[in-house]
């Protein structure tokens, strides 16, 4: 009896042993707060494969920069330091340059129509594009949130923008509208830029207003001017590494999950923009209406989209989605 005993005892704990050795632990990584639904929707995510496939994936989410800046986790992806990642396609069009079209000033209406191009063929073609350069893999877009301008100084037209300190992204595309204007542009890293403002290295930025509302930028700024000229977004992308390891099935899992988790965060900062307006006016900001074709038509008139690597017939196929 007791040798069956020790018998079964070893057999569980090699079962045990086996099962453990078989769960992959990866890392997911973005520069977004945890107050932020593309935090709350990834950690969901992750949560959810995790279930799915019965404990075999155990993917811990790092928020905030944790594991560096945007440009590090996007090269973490190469690296093998970090296993899938949030990121915005201008940050990914370092790699292949024709899906940056999408940070083109003014190329998209408002968040319908993004989510419109999500389901399009051109979006399957950059994307392939994309992964074809990289090996990494977008599986889901999310809504990240109409870019508008915060200030130190009104800002009423286009011209108004002459001479003004703004912080800007480092990434080509994100420049367009601010340098159109005759902006001094600055690319002070996201992490860092509440400080640059509140000790005035710049004096102004943009970002959606859920971002304005979550790093705080309204303590350190009096206007919030909503020039739209970007409809933003972001993208989960799997490293070539883990995607090429996956299995047909766990490809088909990954991908349905996150684009689950995609269509939440992106209901919540639908309904979080429209609400912001108020908030911010409660606040004691000044929150103005520009006259946007006005801003569209200096940066038509003066940036081309062959200075950015950008097709101007990937444009147009996303100016005709309806």
């Amino acid at each position: 009896m007791k040798y069956w005993k020790q018998t079964l005892f070893v057999v569980a704990a090699s079962a045990l042993a086996i099962s453990a050795s078989a769960q992959t632990k990866l890392k997911w990584a973005h520069v977004y707060e945890t107050s932020e639904p593309f935090h709350k929707w990834s950690v969901w995510a992750a949560g959810e494969i995790g279930k799915r496939t019965n404990g075999k994936y155990q993917i811990d989410v790092y928020p905030a920069s944790q594991l560096g800046k945007e440009n590090d986790i996007n090269q973490g992806l190469a690296l093998g330091t970090v296993d899938i990642i949030i990121s915005g396609s201008s940050f990914a069009s370092k790699s292949y340059p024709p899906i940056g079209v999408t940070y083109y000033p003014y190329v998209f209406r408002d968040a319908d129509h993004l989510i419109k191009y999500t389901k399009s063929d051109v979006y399957r073609d950059l994307t392939k594009g994309y992964e074809d350069k990289t090996g990494n893999r977008i599986v889901a877009t999310t809504y990240y949130g109409a870019r508008q301008t915060t200030s130190n100084k009104p800002i009423a037209k286009c011209s108004d923008m002459k001479g003004l300190k703004i912080r800007v992204p480092d990434v080509p595309a994100y420049l367009a509208m601010p340098r159109a204007c005759g902006a001094n542009t600055s690319p002070i890293a996201f992490a860092e830029v509440y400080l640059a403002l509140q000790n005035g290295t710049v004096e102004a930025q943009e970002n959606p207003l859920t971002t304005i509302e979550a790093k705080k930028f309204y303590e350190v700024q009096k206007n919030i001017v909503l020039t739209a000229h970007i409809v933003d977004h972001l993208n989960t992308v799997v490293s070539g590494k883990l995607w090429k390891q996956l299995s047909d099935d766990e490809k088909k899992l990954f991908t349905e999950v996150t684009q689950e988790a995609a269509q939440k965060a992106s209901a919540d900062v639908v309904a979080r923009e429209k609400e912001l307006v108020d908030v911010f006016k409660q606040k004691g900001l000044s929150v103005t209406e520009v006259n946007r074709n006005e801003f569209r038509d200096t940066v038509l008139k003066t940036v081309k989209f062959e200075d950015f690597g950008y097709r101007k017939s990937d444009w147009e196929r996303i100016q005709a989605i309806k």
